[in-house]
């Protein structure tokens, strides 16, 4: 059974930077697909971040390209959310789930079988 752990969640001031990671466990992590997901109150889940198995391939959601970097380290069993120039309204908690299903991710929170414990990120005005 895989298991999720995120970290590097925290307050920061608008325009500043976050790195957020998720440590796997108990599988290949080069068989799973990743992605990053965020849940802000009052608002439904949404796809932030999406990388492919190997890595090579990724998938960003509008609000975030250009500023947001998805990568792993499949050495590590880690991928990594880069957040660069955060807003207010990138505040959320943070959620990396996997899928041994789909090579390149995806951007449906249903494709994804395991989810981590989430972590919060608050960017203040």
């Amino acid at each position: 059974q895989v298991q999720l752990v995120e970290s590097g969640g925290g307050l920061v001031q608008a325009g500043g930077s976050l790195r957020l990671s998720c440590a796997a466990s108990g599988r290949s992590f080069s068989s799973l697909a990743m992605g990053w997901f965020r849940q802000a109150p009052g608002k439904e889940r949404e796809s932030v971040a999406a990388i492919s198995r190997s890595g090579s391939s990724t998938g960003y959601a509008d609000s975030v390209k250009g500023r947001f970097t998805i990568s792993r380290d499949n050495a590590k069993n880690t991928v990594y959310l880069q957040m660069n120039s955060l807003k207010p309204e990138d505040t959320a908690v943070y959620y990396c789930a996997a899928t041994p299903t789909y090579y390149y991710g995806s951007t449906y929170g249903d494709h994804y079988d395991i989810w981590g414990q989430g972590t919060q990120v608050t960017v203040s005005s």
